[in-house]
C-alpha cells in the first residue's frame, strides 16, 4: 500500500504526514489493518526497538473536584461510586508508588484531582516526590495536578519532579462540548508552563467520547505542535454516572487505527497506552506493543486494570522487553534536548526534528480548511459493563495495591 510505506518513509525521517495521510489511516479496512500494524511497527521499532517503558499511577486525592469534565468519574456531580478522600500523607503515597516500582515501573505518576493545585499542595506534593526518591534513587516522577499557576511548574522542577502531565484531551473545536469549567486555551497554557520550566511535557488525548476521525486529526496535530515527550492515548472508561456513559463508540480495530495514527504523527515520542485498554483493546492488547512503547501498569484513578503480573506476562509473550531503570526512553536526538531543557530552560525542541509543521493544516482550531468536522459516525462497540470496575484497593485503602 502506497500510503503505507510513504509513512513509514515520512516516520523515519520524523516528517509530519498531511493531514489526509492521517485521516487516510482511521479510514483504512479491517482487511488492511495489520498491514496498518506492521507499517507503524517500523516506525516504532526504529526509534524504540522493542522496549516496553512502564508507568505506575498514584492518586493522591481522589474525587470531589470542581470541574465538569464530562468523560471524569471524579468531577462534579458525578455519580459513580468512586473511591472519595483527601491528600495522601507523603509516606502512603511513597508506600504506594513501592508496589508499582517493584512490578517493574520506571515512572510514577503522582496525580490529584482538582483545577489545580494551591501553593500548599504544591508543597505536599513536593514532600512526596522527595519521599519517594530518597527510597528509589533512579525513580522518575511526573506530577499531574491540574492547571498551573505561574512559578508552580518551576517549584515543582526544583521539588525534583522530572515530568508534567497535562492532557488536551479533544479538539479545540469540541471542547467546550466536553469541559465548561476551564477552557482548551487553559490547558495548552499549562503544557507550556511545565516545558519552560525544564519539565518534561507530557500530553495526550482521550478516544471514544463521540468525537469525528476530524477531531482525532485536530488533537494530535495540535499535539505535534506542542511537541510533549510523551503522548498517553486513554480510551474513554463510560463509567456510570456521569455524562458518557453511554457512549460506546470504539472497536479494538479502532483502538489501533488511532494508536498506528499517533504513531505516524509523532513517530519519536513515547506513545503511551493509558487508560482503557483492557475495556477497549481486550485479547488485541499484545498487537498495540508493536504502536506504544509505554503502558501503565495495573490500576488507573478510579477503576481496575489489568493484574501486574499479566501486563508483564503479555510484554513477554508478544516478544517485547521491560525497559530498566538505567535506559534512556527517548532517541538520543529528543534525550539530548530534555537534557539541556531540564538543565536550565526549555527553549523551543527545535532540535527535536519536529520540522517546521508544514502540512498540520489548522492544527490549532480548524477554520475553513478543516471543514465542518462532521464525519461518519464510528463502529459502534458493544457496551461490556463487565469490564469497568471500580478501583477497590491501593491508594486510599487497606488494601494492598495492584502491580
Amino acid at each position: 500500500m502506497d500510503l503505507l510505506n510513504t509513512l513509514v518513509d515520512k516516520g523515519l525521517r520524523r516528517e509530519l504526514p498531511t493531514r489526509e495521510e492521517a485521516l487516510a489511516v482511521l479510514a483504512t479496512s479491517d482487511d488492511d489493518l495489520l498491514d496498518v500494524v506492521a507499517a507503524a511497527g517500523k516506525v516504532r521499532r526504529h526509534w524504540f526497538g522493542r522496549r516496553v517503558k512502564l508507568n505506575y499511577l498514584v492518586n493522591l486525592k481522589s474525587g470531589l473536584c470542581p470541574e465538569d469534565c464530562s468523560y471524569c468519574s471524579q468531577r462534579l456531580g458525578s455519580e459513580a461510586g468512586i473511591l472519595k478522600y483527601t491528600w495522601l500523607k507523603p509516606d502512603e503515597a511513597s508506600k504506594a508508588a513501592a508496589a508499582g516500582l517493584a512490578g517493574g515501573a520506571k515512572r510514577v505518576c503522582l496525580v490529584a484531582s482538582g483545577r489545580g493545585p494551591t501553593d500548599r499542595d504544591v508543597d505536599r506534593v513536593a514532600g512526596t516526590i522527595k519521599a519517594i526518591k530518597d527510597q528509589n534513587e533512579n525513580v522518575e516522577v511526573c506530577a499531574c495536578l491540574g492547571l498551573l499557576s505561574d512559578g508552580q511548574a518551576e517549584r515543582l522542577r526544583e521539588a525534583g519532579a522530572d515530568a508534567y502531565n497535562h492532557n488536551l484531551n479533544t479538539s479545540e473545536a469540541t471542547y467546550g462540548d466536553i469541559t465548561t469549567t476551564h477552557t482548551y486555551a487553559d490547558r495548552v497554557d499549562t503544557v507550556q508552563k511545565a516545558h519552560a520550566a525544564g519539565l518534561s511535557p507530557c500530553s495526550g488525548l482521550i478516544a471514544g467520547m463521540g468525537e469525528s476521525d476530524e477531531d482525532l486529526i485536530d488533537v494530535v496535530f495540535s499535539l505535534r505542535e506542542l511537541d510533549p515527550d510523551s503522548v498517553p492515548v486513554n480510551f474513554l472508561i463510560p463509567f456510570e454516572g456521569t455524562p458518557l456513559a453511554k457512549e460506546w463508540n470504539l472497536t479494538p480495530q479502532r483502538c489501533l487505527r488511532i494508536l498506528a495514527m499517533v504513531r505516524f504523527v509523532c513517530p519519536d515520542v513515547e506513545v503511551r497506552i493509558a487508560g482503557g485498554r483492557e475495556v477497549h483493546l481486550r485479547t488485541m492488547q499484545p498487537l498495540a506493543l508493536n504502536l506504544a512503547n509505554s503502558i501503565f501498569l495495573g490500576d488507573y484513578l478510579t477503576s481496575e486494570g489489568q493484574a501486574g503480573r499479566a501486563d508483564l506476562e503479555m510484554i513477554a509473550d508478544a516478544g517485547f522487553e521491560v525497559e530498566g531503570a538505567g535506559e534512556v526512553t527517548l532517541p538520543q536526538h529528543r534525550a539530548d534536548v530534555a537534557a539541556a531543557a531540564a538543565a536550565g530552560g526549555c527553549g523551543s525542541h527545535e532540535a527535536a526534528g519536529c520540522g517546521s509543521h508544514e502540512g498540520a493544516g489548522c492544527g490549532t482550531g480548524c477554520g475553513s480548511v478543516c471543514g465542518s468536522h462532521e464525519a461518519a459516525a464510528p463502529e459502534v462497540n458493544e457496551p461490556r459493563t463487565d469490564l469497568v470496575a471500580v478501583r477497590r484497593r491501593g491508594a486510599g485503602t487497606d488494601l494492598a495495591p495492584n502491580a
